[in-house]
């Protein structure tokens, strides 16, 4: 069997175990929505007259 590696101290990961201890986990983070994404959604061009007249959705 291998022998079990020694845990080297960490102040780093001391310090941040206190401060979960002491005020609670850190809240999710929140993703921004993508401005990019949202202009892809809206149609590049206007319907024509002779677009809504006909009903054309995909047009």
């Amino acid at each position: 069997m291998a022998k079990t590696k020694k845990k080297v101290f960490s102040v780093t990961k001391a310090v941040k175990a206190n401060a979960r201890e002491r005020l609670g986990s850190p809240p999710p983070e929140r993703v921004l929505p993508d401005p990019k994404a949202k202009t892809a959604a809206k149609p590049k061009h206007k319907e024509t007259l002779a677009d809504l007249l006909t009903g054309d959705k995909d047009a």
